[in-house]
């Protein structure tokens, strides 16, 4: 099951093992705080973009029954995806396809409740990049941009349907400008900090819905940390239930 230099990380909370190498690809604490913020589905479908090696689709098997769905186009890392679902015998929910998200339009339209996504957060043109190539995909838009994203989800959405977003803080404008252009109302924001006495948040998560009315709501801030440096009881819930 494992190739060289992969091992297997727990997701405590949710019972299961992912397969990791952090020469490809790791997942990081954003992917984990996307998960928490969206709702349980018991049933409908759910389509995860950008997928990685598939966190996503396993945090949001936990308590669900419905049909999940991921888009990867690294090949690599849709492998380690496709491996860590057999592993977690979930075969019969989750499916991975390794494509491009700028194809998803071949897809059949509206046919998601919710669609997740954790882009690439970082400009093509942005003055510093990873060096190795896995990476540099990850997280810059050399392959697909965030306008890519958000279009991609509105033709996979119902009507009605919710897009959840994590970005980087400081492309919150970016975000909202294209989700609107998409099509997709902006309808709550989590901001998220490191611990609270830092000013600035460094992550948010986004709710969007596909032709909703203009109506957001930013909610409580979220802190990874507590003052004394332990990760915050809100961030326990996530890790540990």
């Amino acid at each position: 099951m494992l190739k060289e230099n992969e091992r297997f990380d727990q997701l405590i909370k949710e019972g299961l093992e992912i397969i990791q190498n952090d020469a490809v690809f790791s997942f990081s604490t954003d992917a984990l705080l996307l998960g928490h913020f969206v709702p349980t589905l018991k049933k409908g479908r759910v389509m995860d973009l950008c997928s990685g090696n598939g966190i996503i689709p396993l945090l949001l098997s936990d308590g669900s029954s419905c049909a999940i769905d991921a888009i990867e186009i690294q090949p690599l890392l849709a492998d380690m995806a496709k491996r860590s679902v057999a592993h977690n015998r979930l075969d019969d929910r989750i499916t991975v396809y390794e494509m491009d998200l700028k194809e998803a339009n071949h897809l059949t339209p509206s046919q998601y409740d919710i669609v997740t996504c954790n882009p690439p957060y970082f400009r093509e043109n942005q003055s510093f990049q990873h060096l190795k190539e896995a990476h540099r995909i990850a997280r810059h838009e050399v392959m697909c941009t965030l306008d890519d994203c958000t279009l991609a989800a509105r033709h996979l959405l119902k009507q009605g349907g919710r897009l959840y977003m994590v970005h980087r803080a400081d492309r919150l404008v970016d975000c909202l400008i294209s989700m609107r252009s998409a099509g997709m109302e902006p309808k709550k924001i989590w901001n998220i900090y490191s611990k609270p006495e830092k000013p600035h948040a460094v992550t948010v998560v986004i709710e969007a819905l596909k032709g909703g009315k203009p109506d957001c709501k930013v909610m409580p801030p979220f802190y990874i940390y507590d003052g004394n440096g332990d990760y915050s009881a809100e961030m326990k819930e996530v890790y540990y239930g």
